[in-house]
């Protein structure tokens, strides 16, 4: 049974758009365990929100799926890389990655403030206070009002 994600970033560091033209991208660099652990429980086919935050209008804008399990992050083995990790090692990696591809955008963005005024939504992750997690789950009836609310924007 398919599972459903939230993936969080910043558009001016990967946007949807930019996943439009890539097809499909590992999801590098997550530092936390909590998210490092969401992602080692997806499996390929699991759908997930892709979510612009750190905007005027944070936003769900759009599907993308999981096409790949778990596997390490090269990045934390790259001392070049922002995200390089010295105490991980290529035999006991520390951080985890999964590829993900897109699928459609939403008909209408979902911003923050709406999933806000959502009653439906209020136990979900995204609104929890101090919830700042990249990579978060989302149930099944959230994932049907989200897009629910897309239709109806």
């Amino acid at each position: 049974m398919a599972r459903y994600w939230l993936f969080k970033t910043e558009p001016s560091a990967y946007s949807f758009g930019q996943l439009h033209v890539d097809g499909t991208t590992p999801w590098t660099g997550v530092r936390n365990f909590q998210a490092r652990n969401n992602m080692m429980e997806m499996r390929p086919d699991d759908l997930a929100f892709f979510y612009h935050s750190s905007v005027a209008q944070p936003a769900a804008v759009g599907v993308c799926k999981v096409v790949k399990a778990a596997y390490p992050d090269f990045t934390q083995f790259d001392r070049t890389s922002d995200y390089f990790d010295g105490r991980a090692k290529p035999e006991k990696p520390i951080w985890f990655m999964v590829d993900v591809a897109y699928v459609e955008p939403l008909a209408h963005p979902v911003t923050l403030a709406q999933m806000r005024a959502e009653p439906r939504l209020v136990g979900m992750a995204l609104l929890r206070r101090g919830q700042r997690l990249s990579v978060q789950p989302v149930m099944p009836h959230e994932w049907k009002i989200v897009l629910q609310l897309a239709v109806t924007a």
